[in-house]
């Protein structure tokens, strides 16, 4: 067995021991994205900055491997969450952009457009989760009965009082608010990201 397939998890070996034999071409295409992992995992940990992945991903196109940027900057939007920080959304955003100027035919302007909406997106999101939790804070914090809740231990039921933060999270205002927002907006997200994954050429 090959290094690069010892280091393949499990499930990919039995997979592959399945098909039976692999074609040079198909353990060449695997082998290619194992390495691409690698590098954008670099880049994931702060090892790599974003020239530092452009120079990487450059010697690929000058090998001849130019269909390998596409594959990094898909995996680079897999990587995006809704609820993910601004400084981990702009290292993305810089890594997708400078691998889009490696390309020979370049689509820079409309993905400039849609990482914007995934930015906006991800603000309006957070910032309406903030509002709503501000505003039963304050309910809350007016209101200490909604603070209180029975616990039943066997045949007695006692009252806990709760912190304000617990009280939230247990109310179920909170609960539907937070189900319903992630819902919206995690569908909104799932179609921004594959309307860029369209673009990228």
């Amino acid at each position: 067995m090959a290094e690069w397939e010892e280091k393949l998890p499990p499930i990919m070996r039995e997979k592959l021991a399945r098909i039976g034999e692999v074609t040079p071409e198909e353990k060449e295409s695997m082998k290619e994205i194992e390495q691409l992992t690698s590098i954008l995992s670099e880049f994931y940990k702060g090892k790599l900055n974003p020239e530092g992945l452009w120079k990487k991903l450059k010697e690929y196109k000058d090998k001849g491997k130019g269909h390998l940027l596409k594959e990094a900057q898909v995996k680079l939007l897999d990587s995006l969450t809704l609820a993910g920080d601004a400084v981990e959304l702009q290292k993305r955003r810089r890594g997708i952009l400078a691998i889009e100027t490696i390309k020979e035919d370049q689509n820079t302007a409309i993905l400039e457009q849609s990482l914007n909406s995934i930015e906006g997106l991800q603000k309006r999101y957070l910032e309406e989760l903030e509002e709503a939790y501000s505003s039963l804070k304050a309910q809350v914090e007016r209101n200490p009965q909604l603070r209180m809740q029975q616990v039943q231990q066997g045949q007695t039921s006692t009252v806990m009082q709760l912190t304000v933060e617990e009280a939230i999270k247990n109310s179920a205002e909170w609960k539907n608010f937070a189900a319903n927002h992630e819902k919206g907006y995690s569908q909104e997200f799932a179609k921004v990201v594959d309307k860029l994954k369209n673009e990228l050429k």
